[in-house]
Order: structure tokens, then sequence, then C-alpha cells
């Protein structure tokens, strides 16, 4: 029988993949590779929800076969270590690409008109709060992209569709496949900062991308400036960015993502009124919730089977050994 470890119960859909195939399921509830080790032992396949895998952990897999993922993020997966092995890591792209963008719409409304704040104040009796005019208009604001991914480009599309000028930066997209949508393109970061009203981070999780926004680019915002940020928390220094919602230098911000998950609720972030949190839910609908973990758990069990699973991370893995046999 194939046995397949999972660190957190998927949805129920992707756990009825797995059942109707007469699958060994493992639930550790823990994503620590020391936790999960001794079952990945004599494991076929790995499906990572909240957690990760090292290269020590995967070494000693022997029987190893793929990793998978209800996402897109393999930030936490050695991925360079899977291929070296011939393990491909299974991902669910576009799964749930509209969850996440109407998530960060709906961060853009919440933050723009200070919903949360005047909810707030609201319940303590504070019906004046309605006068402190902190809310704007989001109609002729500018949107700013950082990154135009499956993602970015849908919000763009619900942003222009609310008469919202829209700009890009995203050095792996054409300034024509851009401008084509009537959006400004933007060859440089700082210059898709530099005059936004609003900024929406869409950007995986690389070396590259790791504290993209710092200081630095924090302070080529403005006083109406708000931060929007459904991607991955490192993407962002998180204390440039409480140092400016505290010294109000920025408007605020709207955070599905953090640089430590599970969060510390004693971090001054959470005693800002002008940020906006959600506990990375953003792909967590019913829907999207739904369509990765089918999508994981399918081509988890086809690449065990000996199928080319088209969606992985690392493609060049099928021309490993392991495959050509």
């Amino acid at each position: 029988m194939v046995k397949v470890v999972i660190s957190h119960r998927l949805h129920d859909d992707g756990m009825a993949v797995l059942e109707k195939h007469n699958t060994d399921i493992v639930i550790t509830n823990s994503g620590d590779p020391h936790v999960m080790l001794p079952e990945l032992l004599d494991a076929d396949g790995l499906i990572i929800r909240i957690g990760s895998i090292d290269r020590k952990t995967m070494l000693q897999a022997k029987n190893l076969k793929v990793i998978g993922r209800p996402g897109v993020g393999v930030d936490d997966v050695d991925v360079k270590t899977a291929t070296e092995l011939g393990i491909p890591v299974v991902i669910a792209p576009g799964a749930n690409t509209r969850s996440v963008a109407e998530h960060a719409f709906a961060l853009m409304f919440a933050c723009a008109k200070d919903i949360v704040r005047s909810d707030n104040e609201m319940r303590k009796g504070n019906f004046n709060i309605r006068s402190s005019y902190k809310a704007y208009e989001l109609h002729k604001k500018t949107l700013a992209l950082i990154g135009y991914g499956r993602i970015g480009s849908i919000l763009a599309q619900m942003s222009k569709a609310i008469g919202m000028n829209i700009k890009v930066y995203d050095p792996f997209v054409s300034p024509e496949a851009i401008e084509k949508e009537g959006y400004q393109y933007c060859a440089q970061l700082d210059d898709v900062i530099k005059g936004a009203h609003v900024i929406s981070i869409h950007v995986p999780l690389t070396k590259e991308t790791r504290n993209l926004i710092s200081e630095r680019e924090i302070n080529l915002m403005n006083a109406n400036t708000i931060v929007i940020n459904c991607a991955r928390g490192e993407v962002m220094d998180e204390n440039a960015l409480i140092h400016a919602l505290e010294q109000g230098t920025i408007h605020s911000a709207g955070l599905d993502v953090f640089a430590n998950e599970p969060v510390n609720i004693n971090s001054p972030l959470f005693k800002l009124d002008n940020v906006t949190v959600s506990p990375h839910m953003a792909g967590q609908t019913k829907e999207a919730a739904s369509g990765v973990a089918t999508m994981a758990t399918e081509g988890v069990l086809a690449v065990i089977n000996g199928e080319r699973w088209p969606y992985v991370c690392n493609p060049e893995v099928y021309e490993h050994p392991r495959w050509n046999k």
C-alpha cells in the first residue's frame, strides 16, 4: 500500500482523493522535519501544508518519491536537494489565484475606508470617529503592483474596474504585455513605489526578494500610501514597516503574511490601529482550499505511480536517472 505523510489535514476533497486510492495516510500535525522523520522513513510521498523539509531529512527518507505543496510557495522546501535526488515537488498553480487576489482587494478597501479602526471605536461608543476623515476614495487613485503574475493580473483587472490607475513592476514581464492592458510599466522598483496610493506585493520569497521592501523603499512612500502584502512576510522588512506605521509616515497596511508564523501577538504590529491583519488565509477560501488540496493529492499520487506530472516547480527533475530507467 502507498504511504503518504501529511503535515496537517487537508480539505476534505483532497483527503477523499487519497482515500479513494486506498492510501495509507499519516497526519503528523506538525511540519517540523524532525517530528515527521520517523514516518517519512518508509513513506512514498509527503504533503506539506504548513512546515518544511530539509536536505538532512530527505537523505534519510530513502523511499520518498514526491513532495507536494497545496499552493505554489516552496520557500520551505529544499528544492535543490529534491531535484538532486530525483524527487518532483508538486505544486498547485492557479488553484487559489482568485481567492488571494480578492483578499488583497478586500484588504485594500478595509484600509482605505478605515473599517477596522472605525469598527473598534464604534463598539466603544465613539460615534465621532466618523469625523476623523482618515478614509479616502480609491477611484482615480494609483495602485502599484510589485509582481504581475496570475494574482497581480487579476487584482489589476478588479482595480481598473473601479477606476484606479495601475502601474506595474515585474522584471520578468515585458513592457508590451503590461502596456497592452492600459497599465504603466515601471522598469525600476523605486518608480513603481513613488506616488502610489496603494502598493500590493505579489512576488515569491527568494534570495532576491527577501526584504525587497526595506526602510529605503518605505521612505519613498507618503502619508497616503497603503501597503498590502498577501505574498510572504519576509519580502518586507517588518520592523521598518512597523516604524513607518507608528510614525504615521504611511497611511496603513493590510497584511495576511508575517515574518514569523504563527505570529507573536505581543509584537508592536498588533498594538497599532492602522493595520488590518488576517492569519495567512487569503488562499483559504472553500473553493481555493478544495482546489489546491485536490490538485496536490492528485499530483502526488500520479508521481508515485510513475507519471511525469506537469505541475511541479522543478521540471528539470525528470532528467534525473531515476526517471530514465
